[in-house]
């Protein structure tokens, strides 16, 4: 089990304490310590063991103590317990947008419901009218949501699947005889949301042997196919894992098809067919002869084409390009020359200005823009103009002692409903640039939803329009908005579109990126940042970037910093 499992561990426990009807001090308590494990940055078994973890603001005697016993057993006992007293439904409707605990509550005491199917029910016959603060758009609300989590009810974020796609790479590559070992699937392509890990191995031994390692790791549950070359692992409280075993000489063949996609593969049958070869799942054969493939690389080239970046693999036209050499050359990590939207202790962020820079600084970035929120946005700590003036005038300070990375006075603002900017237009002239976001009203209909947003694109602070569709993965749909208007306008008026980074965002997601970079729009990589851990968020960024194709010209903060002012001061 490795952090993150922890954190999961103890969000499920605090979850399962508020349902039951604990005390606040104690729910709070477990949250907290999920807050403080997530943040942290150093080695997590080494502190766990020697008890440093116990120095973190927020991790308790009690909380380090499950934490421990996930380490070692790979379980909790106290979750265990829990889920035995609380329905897992009632943890389940927890997910739905609008409904929190109160309300759950109600419903299980009032009308006895403990499953989303009766939830559903009851909101489809009018029942939940019997309860107080519930009504028709309450009960459409939550049939919208149990929609929602059905389409999705098995999937995971990309960001937990990494980390455990990660670790479990690692634990394979010490097994005898393995070889390589590659993270495969929709994880490598980078898909926002997961139903498995994929792992591709390369192996000398028979592939039961290494089923037989895994089935003894702490925390399977079982090992199905563990006789083949593919297998399944089965975890207590983790994604399934589905490894594709086989020798060194063909491993280029196993990760290409290991990574998929599915329709991606039928292109290269396709391509294999036209050149007088055979593609299937045993490998790539000319007539009765087999074409070694120890790389993916001599696969693709087998097949008359250039190596296809893993995110580019939807079977959309990257065998084509492929074929003709037109394959973009898609955004690094290292093109990133400045990091936006992160929030500070000005807001609800947990770290200061000078903490923020210095770890851009040392993350490589030559500036960095502070949005922390604006006034209306009391939920989030938003800033006054008073408070403002004193952030300003702290980085004007940092500023003139540092010469090797410049902070950039930036804000988050609030659009209101009507589509104007939080604070007046000349103290909005203070900011370096703006990003403008909705964060309430998301009930508004699709056309006046539009209107607001077209109305903040026309305002001429506007430089950035902030995780443009509202989505929370796994939480919510977007609000309803017409995006193909929001990106013609915002190219008209040269407003940049980000992709904001948080792992429950990725928005603007990537097939509407193709769509904006088509139209000319410029896409930032915003961290949407609250502690200095998720800087690291900026990888998920640059993964869907990947995805849609996006090159570092078509990136906002791929520019040096004159030209990232130069857009935002381009409409003043």
């Amino acid at each position: 089990m490795d952090r993150l499992a922890a954190v999961h561990v103890l969000e499920q426990i605090a979850a399962h304490l508020e349902l039951r009807g604990d005390g606040e001090f104690r729910v709070r308590a477990f949250r907290n310590a999920a807050h403080a494990i997530e943040d942290f940055t150093g080695d997590f078994d080494e502190a766990a063991r020697t008890g440093a973890l116990g120095d973190l603001k927020g991790v308790g005697p009690a909380t380090l103590e499950v934490v421990r016993e996930c380490l070692a057993t790979g379980r909790s006992s106290t979750l265990e317990q829990l889920k035995g007293e609380v329905p897992p439904g009632l943890v389940e409707m927890m997910r739905i947008s609008g409904l929190g605990v109160t309300k759950i509550r109600a419903l299980h005491q009032r009308l006895g419901i403990a499953t989303l199917a009766e939830l559903e029910v009851a909101a489809r016959e009018g029942r939940l009218a019997q309860l107080p603060r519930f009504g028709r758009k309450t009960a459409e609300r939550i049939l919208r949501g149990i929609e929602y989590l059905r389409r999705t009810g098995d999937s995971h974020l990309l960001h937990h699947a990494l980390r455990q796609a990660e670790q479990l790479k690692r634990t394979i590559a010490g097994v005898p005889g393995v070889a390589q070992v590659e993270v495969a699937g929709s994880v490598r392509r980078r898909c926002e949301l997961v139903r498995d890990v994929d792992l591709a191995v390369a192996t000398t031994r028979p592939p039961g042997e290494l089923a037989g390692r895994l089935a003894g790791l702490s925390g399977v549950r079982d090992v199905v196919g563990a006789g083949d070359a593919t297998f399944t692992v089965h975890f207590d409280d983790a994604i399934p894992t589905k490894v594709y075993a086989g020798p060194p000489a063909d491993f280029g063949h196993l990760l290409v098809r290991a990574t998929g996609s599915r329709s991606h593969l039928d292109l290269l049958v396709l391509a294999a067919s036209e050149r007088g070869l055979a593609l299937d799942a045993s490998g790539l054969r000319r007539g009765e002869v087999r074409v070694a493939c120890p790389d993916e690389a001599s696969l693709y080239r087998a097949l008359g084409l250039a190596w296809v970046p893993a995110e580019l693999r939807e079977g959309s036209d990257e065998v084509a390009r492929a074929a003709a050499g037109t394959l973009p050359q898609l955004l690094e990590r290292s093109d990133l020359r400045g990091f936006v939207h992160c929030h500070t202790v000005y807001s609800d962020g947990a770290n200061t200005v000078a903490e923020v820079a210095d770890a851009c600084r040392a993350a490589g970035y030559g500036y960095v823009g502070i949005t922390d929120h604006s006034v209306a946005a009391a939920f989030a700590g938003g800033l006054t103009e008073e408070v403002i003036a004193r952030q300003h005038a702290e980085i004007e300070d940092f500023n003139a002692h540092h010469a090797d990375i410049r902070v950039l006075k930036g804000i988050e603002a609030d659009i209101l409903p009507d589509g104007r900017l939080d604070y007046t237009p000349e103290f909005l002239d203070r900011f370096d640039f703006v990003i403008a976001s909705i964060h309430t009203r998301l009930d508004l209909d699709e056309r006046a939803q539009t209107l607001r947003m077209l109305r903040a694109i026309e305002d001429r602070h506007t430089a950035i329009i902030g995780h443009p569709t509202g989505r929370l993965l796994l939480g919510r749909q977007g609000y309803p908005i017409d995006m193909r208007a929001v990106i013609a306008r915002a190219a008209d008026l040269g407003v940049a579109i980000e992709i904001n980074a948080d792992p429950q965002r990725l928005d603007l997601e990537w097939r509407l990126c193709i769509e904006a970079k088509a139209a000319g729009v410029a896409i930032p990589i915003g961290a949407d940042a609250h502690s200095i851990a998720g800087l690291s968020n900026v990888d998920l960024g640059v993964g869907m970037a990947r995805k849609a194709g996006l090159t570092k010209d078509d990136v906002l903060n791929a520019r040096e910093e004159e030209g990232f002012l130069e857009h935002a001061k381009r409409r003043r």
